[in-house]
């Protein structure tokens, strides 16, 4: 007889499931979505409406930090197997870009180059336990983020708790 008081019912996890799509799969499926919910909102933002700071291609400093640690890949593969292809990267002088959602459901996920340490800003504004946290952001020395682990470690905490923006973003 087995006993079941003490057993918790686990249900399937149904959210943050990988659909491991390939990248003609995840195309598909981005137009099927843009179709069926007749967006008019584009993947990018025309050039003309970009602001003062905001460039097309990031500084090499920025670019090869990125590269680094990997991290670009990383977003790319949440976008496609997780969004759905309906992230926008917006690319920074200084820093990397994923947005996604619309109105007040509008979430981002942030990568600044600064002074040679790769910051990843948090939802939290406080400091956290980890050593690297400044409050607002965690600050990765070159030695981290080279460091895929971490790298990951910390994409997947913003995954699950994204910068929420207000609707004046």
């Amino acid at each position: 007889m087995v006993d079941r008081r003490n057993q918790k019912a686990k249900k399937p996890s149904i959210l943050g499931q990988s659909h491991g799509l390939s990248d003609g799969e995840g195309a598909m499926i981005q137009q099927m979505i843009r179709e069926g919910s007749n967006s008019s909102r584009e993947l990018y933002i025309p050039e003309q409406d970009l602001a003062q700071e905001a460039t097309t291609h990031l500084s090499p400093e920025a670019e090869q930090m990125i590269a680094d640690s990997r991290a670009r890949d990383i977003l790319h593969m949440f976008n496609r197997d997780y969004l759905y292809g309906q992230g926008r990267f917006d690319e920074y002088r200084d820093g990397l870009l994923l947005k996604w959602g619309d109105g007040y459901s509008r979430k981002h996920i942030w990568l600044s180059v600064a002074d040679g340490k790769l910051l990843f800003e948090t939802s939290h504004n406080k400091q956290c336990d980890k050593p690297y946290c400044n409050g607002t952001h965690h600050v990765l020395s070159k030695e981290q983020y080279t460091n895929l682990d971490i790298v990951n470690q910390e994409l997947a905490e913003l995954f699950r708790r994204p910068v929420y923006e207000s609707p004046d973003d």
